[in-house]
């Protein structure tokens, strides 16, 4: 799962959350309420949902913040990085 979620064996809320989080990342201007509602229908709620958000948010901020700034990964991510 660590290099392709989509191919590892999830439950439908744990993939829906990903993918929630994947498009938010690749295509923010995008998002819409059916994005959300389809969070909803999986049973997240509305804390929940401001969670994945904020939590999707920083972790593009920091990963910009480090490619702008030129930051290596860590020695110990090897090929992987």
């Amino acid at each position: 799962m660590e290099e392709d979620y989509t191919r590892a064996e999830l439950a439908p809320a744990d993939r829906a959350m990903l993918d929630f989080a994947v498009r938010l990342t690749r295509t923010p201007s995008a998002m819409s309420d059916a994005d959300v509602a389809a969070l909803r229908a999986h049973g997240f709620d509305d804390v929940a949902i401001h969670d994945i958000v904020q939590v999707t948010a920083l972790f593009n901020y920091f990963d910009r913040l480090a490619d702008g700034l030129g930051v290596d990964p860590e020695p110990e991510w090897g090929a992987k990085a």
